[in-house]
Formats: structure tokens, C-alpha cells, sequence
């Protein structure tokens, strides 16, 4: 009876699995080589693999890097340095920028959120809104969201700047692969 229990459940487990979007879990035969060596190699060379001589290094503690090594989260930051933040949720994937008043224009302010979507380097990574708050005499405010050529400017120089830190990230992490065991 037990045995018969185990056998359904793991039918009813891989019939699930197969109807999940994508099939079940794995690599696609098309993008990866079926040769062990070359798996091997391009793992290694992407700094995804694991060699034993750097597991018995001296280091102490781990090697931490948390927000600074997501390329989006950086190169956003530095895109709008020069605006106060209100918070910056990394965990959260949200950037809000405090009120912005540019000295050419008191009466305007700008505010900005960034919602990070993926940590890919792709256009639809990135959801970024800004308010502007316009106030006339006696701070009657209003504030309205637009949408216009600012957020394309800035979703555009965010993904550039992204890119460049991927290249060099990917300079710095590569290992030529040597294999050390010779057929």
C-alpha cells in the first residue's frame, strides 16, 4: 500500500511539473554543448564553476558583494547621484528618490522611482515613474506622473551604463580553462 501511495505521488509531482510553462526543469540541448569538457570549460570561463585549489586558499569569511556586484542597481545609482534618495531598497528592487528642485525652476520638482524587474541587462529591467510636483503661490501643489522623453533618456543611459560594468565584471571573472586531467 505504501509503495503504491509513493508511485502516485510521484506521478501526480511529474505531471505537474510537465505542464508548467517551459517543460520540466533543465538546460535547452540547443545552447548547450553535449560534450562534458565544453560544459565544463564555459562554466569555468563564466566564473560558475568550482576548482578545488581555490577551496583551500587561506581567505577567511566569504567574499561578499551583495548590491554592488548587480550591475543595474549600480549604474542606476550613479545616473541619478545627484539627486537626494528617500530609499533605496536593494532587497526590495526600489530605488525613490527624495523631492528634486533644480535651481533654473523652484516653482517644479521632480521625484523618481525605480523598480527593478529583473536583474538582467535588458530593456524591460527597469520600471521608472517620475512625479512632478508644481507649486504656486503659498505651496498649493499639485503633482502629477509623466511619461515623456526624461524616462526613456534615463532608462537608456542606466542600461548603458550597466552594460560597460557587465563587460568589465565579465573581463575581470574570466579564467582561461586549463584541464588538468589529460586523456
Amino acid at each position: 500500500m505504501h509503495y503504491l501511495k509513493s508511485i502516485l505521488f510521484l506521478t501526480t509531482i511529474l505531471l505537474f511539473l510537465s505542464g508548467c510553462k517551459g517543460g520540466l526543469p533543465g538546460a535547452d540541448a540547443r545552447k548547450v554543448s553535449y560534450k562534458s569538457e565544453d560544459r565544463v570549460k564555459k562554466n569555468i570561463e563564466e566564473g560558475r564553476g568550482f576548482r578545488l585549489d581555490n577551496a583551500f586558499n587561506n581567505k577567511k569569511g566569504g567574499d561578499f558583494e551583495f548590491a554592488s556586484s548587480n550591475e543595474l542597481w549600480r549604474a542606476s545609482l550613479d545616473v541619478i547621484d545627484f539627486m537626494p534618495l528617500s530609499s533605496a531598497n536593494y532587497s526590495g528592487g526600489m530605488i525613490i528618490t527624495d523631492w528634486y528642485t533644480d535651481s533654473k525652476n523652484p516653482d517644479e520638482s521632480i521625484k523618481l522611482t525605480i523598480r527593478f524587474m529583473t536583474n538582467e541587462i535588458r530593456s524591460d529591467a527597469l520600471k521608472i515613474k517620475a512625479f512632478y510636483r508644481i507649486c504656486k503661490e503659498n505651496l498649493k501643489c499639485s503633482v502629477v506622473e509623466k511619461n515623456g522623453p526624461l524616462i526613456m533618456e534615463l532608462k537608456k543611459e542606466i542600461l548603458n551604463i550597466a552594460a560597460k560594468y557587465k563587460a568589465e565584471s565579465d573581463d575581470k571573472n574570466f579564467k582561461e580553462y586549463t584541464p588538468t586531467v589529460k586523456k
